[in-house]
Order: structure tokens, then sequence, then C-alpha cells
């Protein structure tokens, strides 16, 4: 049962954000502009304290407060805990590039930000709330595309934010066509009204808003701006980008359709069925012949969205969905942050074939390679492998078994793309020097790819945890 209050508590870890990205830009003015890693110390201090008091909110009942705009429920909670844990391992991908930088300080307020926004999204229970937090897990990844004011930052900036604006737009045209016809903006308040509501109206209203949520996750056909923002910025505000905003869109959708949409006759399964199944076919088609690290690796992070969306799609219809979307986001995340971190920690290897010989020279940094990306494919015994067999598995029993068969097509053809880079690295030819190393990210690659191979045996047990805390509501 529901408890619907006005208890500021119940956001501690939103806060908790918040307060830090404050105290962080005022700290941040203050310091010597060669000394600001006390603002990075800040940042992860945040972090913990956000995971403390994400877990003492887990033990508590779930409900919705103030007038029931948002949710601290299991997704908000798991959405705030994988977060906060993807913010911890950028910090470690980001330190030695940004160390002594002058604008050290800078990156982080905008990852406190954009991670402050990305939390909004999970819990956002209100078409509103929806699209404010939209924006504020938009705005500071803008910054973050053009942080380095380079030809290529710059123009993967001006593309990320020219989509961004028009999808934004498209989201809240969309939020006030549903609050037209639905007298109300708050889900729980909308879905008797959308029930009888025009079919037309409902659907415009709602691939308005779902659009907006397609840019957040850069699935089709809101995907155009992640292959060039993450050739172009650096690496580890790539490996954030690509990462953090996706938790929050794939959560926030499947939110709106679960409650929102649940009661309407549009049929919206059909419709994120396809756009889950073109999202993942051309992420693994343009992925194929890439010879830049980190554009094969934005490619396949538009092929991963697609399966995340098929959870999405049996919301209403498979007791599996949201503990595998869960699982899947969660594992999704350490093993992408895990293959970015050995790109962040071989700063001068930016095609496939500089990794040529990698095994010779770098032994664990190969291995935590190997591991990230058939981690991706969905290899056993890695976390990705279980989220991914979850996730199909509720497509199945929700009647989706044309998508799960597309799914498994595409999961065959990814290990095409991802042995193309495996392959040369784990030659033992090519120059017998050690090529220089990133240790604070290499040390991150290594945590990474540890916990995604642990979260594969551990599975049983979170996946037992979700749904039994699921069934209890």
């Amino acid at each position: 049962m529901e408890m619907m209050d006005e208890d500021p508590s119940a956001l501690l870890p939103e806060i908790i954000l918040a307060v830090a990205a404050v105290v962080a830009l005022l700290l941040g003015s203050y310091l010597p502009r060669e000394r600001q890693w006390p603002v990075r110390l800040l940042t992860f201090l945040s972090c913990i304290g956000g995971l403390i008091a994400t877990g003492l909110a887990w033990a508590s009942p779930d409900r919705t407060v103030f007038g029931g705009t948002y949710a601290v429920d299991v997704a908000t909670n798991a959405g705030r805990a994988i977060v906060l844990v993807a913010v911890v391992l950028t910090l470690g991908v980001s330190t030695h590039e940004f160390r002594s930088s002058p604008r050290e300080s800078e990156l982080y307020v905008l990852v406190l930000l954009a991670a402050l926004g990305t939390v909004l999204l999970t819990g956002a229970n209100d078409l509103l709330l929806l699209v404010a937090a939209f924006l504020l897990a938009s705005i500071p990844l803008y910054a973050m595309a053009g942080f380095a004011k380079d030809d290529t930052g710059t123009e993967g900036a001006l593309k990320f934010y020219l989509l961004g604006a028009l999808l934004g737009i498209t989201m809240l045209a969309g939020a006030t066509v549903l609050f037209g016809v639905g007298s109300a903006t708050a889900y729980a308040e909308i879905a008797k009204p959308l029930a009888s509501a025009p079919g037309a109206v409902v659907a415009v209203g709602f691939v308005g808003v779902f659009a907006g949520l397609l840019f957040k996750m850069g699935a089709v056909p809101g995907h155009f701006w992640v292959p060039d923002v993450t050739e172009g910025t650096r690496p580890p505000v790539a490996a954030f980008l690509t990462t953090v905003p996706k938790i929050g869109g794939v959560i926030a959708a499947y939110r709106l359709v679960a409650s929102g949409m649940s009661e309407t006759a549009v049929d919206w399964p059909l419709l994120i069925a396809i756009v889950a199944a073109m999202t993942m076919t051309l992420g693994n088609l343009a992925a194929f012949f890439q010879r830049n690290v980190r554009r094969l690796l934005a490619y396949s992070t538009i092929s991963q969205v697609g399966y995340l969306l098929m959870a999405v799609v049996v919301a209403t219809r498979s007791s599996l969905a949201l503990p595998g979307l869960l699982f899947y986001v969660g594992a999704y995340t350490v093993t992408n942050l895990g293959a970015f971190a050995v790109v962040c920690a071989l700063p001068k290897a930016q095609l496939i074939e500089d990794y040529r010989g990698l095994v010779r020279r770098r032994p664990w940094l190969a291995a935590s390679l190997a591991v990230c990306l058939l981690g991706l494919i969905g290899t056993p015994p890695t976390a990705v492998f279980v989220g991914k067999l979850t996730v199909f598995t509720a497509a199945f029993d929700g009647g989706f078994a044309w998508l799960v068969v597309v799914a498994a097509v595409n999961t065959v053809a990814s290990v095409f793309y991802y042995l193309r880079w495996i392959a040369p690295a784990m030659r033992s030819t090519g120059d017998t020097d050690a090529p220089a190393v990133d240790r604070w990210a290499a040390t991150t690659a290594y945590v990474a790819t540890i916990t995604s191979v642990a979260l594969g045996p551990l599975a049983g047990i979170v996946l037992g945890a979700l749904h039994g805390e699921l069934a209890l509501l």
C-alpha cells in the first residue's frame, strides 16, 4: 500500500546531490585553479552519502511524495543506486584526465547536476516533473560534451544540443496534449481519462513524450548525437554520456507506460517493440566496420538500448519485466563503464589496430577489455547475460516472441564487431613496449570487470530480492 506525504527526508539522496553541486560550485570558486581535488573528494563523499541514504530508503515502504508527483519505490531506489555507482566509476576514469585542470570543479558540478536530473527521471510520477527532470538531466550534458572547447567536441555538443532542443520541445508538446485530454499531469490521475479519450490524440501525446525519452536513451530516432559526441568529446565524458542518461530514460519510460498508459487502448507495446527492434538492429549494423573504438562503443550502446526497451514493451504483461530491467540496467552500466575505462586507461589508443598485442604489454587490461566486451554480448557468467536472458524471457512471456527472435539474431551478429576488437588485442604480436597507462582508469576497469563477473553468480539473489519486493506491492 502506498503512502502519500510531503516528507523531504524521502528525497535525501536527491538533496545530497543538489547540496553537493552547490557546495562544489562555491568551493571551486575559492580554491586555487591548480588544486581542485577537494571538489573531486566532495563528489565522491556525496555519492557515498547518497548510497547510504538509498539503502535506508530501501527498507521503508514504497510511497509517493509531494502530491503524488514523485515515487519512492523499488525502481527509484535501484535507479539511485545505479546512478551513484556510475558517478563513482566516472570519477575513477576522469581523475587523471582532469587532475590540475583549471576547470576541474566545473566538470564535477555538471556531473552532479546531470546525476540529479537522471535520478529525478527514475522517480518522476508526473508529466511536468518528467519534463523538468529531462531538462535537468540534459542541459549539464550539453556543457560536458563541449567541455574541451576543441573542434570535434564543439561539433558534437552542437549536434547534441540541437537534437535535444527539438525533442525536448516535442516532449513538452506531447505532455501538453496528454494534459489536455487527461485533465491532470500525475500518472495516477490521467490513466482512466486517457482510457476514454480519443485514441489518435492520446497516441500523438504519448509519441511526443516518448520521443524525448528516446533522445535521453540514445534510441532510434533520437540516436544521431551518440556517435559524434562519443568520438568528439573527452573519453571520460563519453563514458558518462553513453551510460548514465540511459538509466533515467529507460526507467522513466517504464514508469510512464506502466502507470500513465496502462488503461489506454493505444497499442503502445507494438510501437515500442518496433522502436526496440530498429534500435538494436541499427546499432549493431553501424558498429560492424567501425575502426575507432569510441565510435564502436557508441553504436554498441545504441544496440543495448534496444534490448533494454524489450522490458518496457511488456511492462504490463510480465512480472519479470521490471526486475529484469533494473538488473540489466545495473549490469550494463558497470560493464559499459568498464569497457570505457580501458579506453581511458590507454589514451593514445584510438583505433582497433592500436590494441594489437595488448595482451603481451598490458595483460590485465587486455583481460578486462575481453571480459567487458564479451559481457556486452551477453556471455555467461557475466551480469549482462543474466539481465538479457531475464528481459528476453519477460518479452516471450508477454507475447512478443518475434521480438525475442530479432534480439537473438542481433546478439549473435554483435559477436562479429566485438571480436574484431578482442582478437588483435589477444594476439601476442606487435610492439613489446608497454604503452603509457592512466592508473586511475586502469584500476576502475579492474573494479568494473570484477563487479560485472561477480554479479552474474549473484543474479539469482538480486533478482529474487527485486521480484519479492515488487510482489509485496
